[in-house]
């Protein structure tokens, strides 16, 4: 990785709770939240979620070029997180056996899991087009972002 990012997930934390704070539904609270992700994370290429619909993840609100619309679970990065049921960081996406390639200058990913009532019910998936752009501080501030929006959203499950 050629930078080490330091990016203030204390503040978007508040951005994200400021912006759905009077908004349940979860489309326009996961199209927000795409958008915050994409404008404050540095080189990122797409920002966005997968819904769990009848058995596969279905493309939601998103940030970036066109991408996959549905993916099965155990299928590539995202399919292998929401099998799993936990975060995935992949530095190097190429080396990652069965990757979806939706845009292929995608170098680096992390995909976290978005649970409900118990149940998977979405899945946050981030895209770079630096190798190894995710560090262990994204994926807690990730996390936390992500656990902010189970609870502010009324989930489809």
């Amino acid at each position: 990785m050629n930078t080490v990012y330091q990016t203030d997930f204390s503040l978007l934390l508040e951005q994200l709770a400021s912006i759905q704070a009077s908004e349940r539904d979860t489309i326009a609270n996961l199209a927000n939240a795409s958008a915050l992700l994409y404008m404050s994370l540095k080189d990122i290429n797409w920002a966005g979620f997968y819904l769990v619909r009848e058995g596969q993840l279905v493309l939601g609100p998103f940030q970036g070029k066109p991408a996959c619309i549905r993916i099965d679970f155990g299928k590539g990065v995202c399919g292998s997180a929401a099998a799993d049921g936990t975060t995935l960081v992949v530095p190097n996406v190429h080396a990652f056996a069965g990757h979806i390639a939706c845009d292929g200058a995608s170098n680096s990913e992390i995909v976290i899991p978005i649970h409900h009532a118990g149940k998977l019910t979405a899945v946050l998936d981030i895209d770079s087009p630096l190798y190894e752009r995710f560090t262990q501080a994204d994926r807690e501030g990730l996390e936390r972002f992500c656990a902010v929006l189970e609870k502010a959203c009324d989930w489809q499950i």
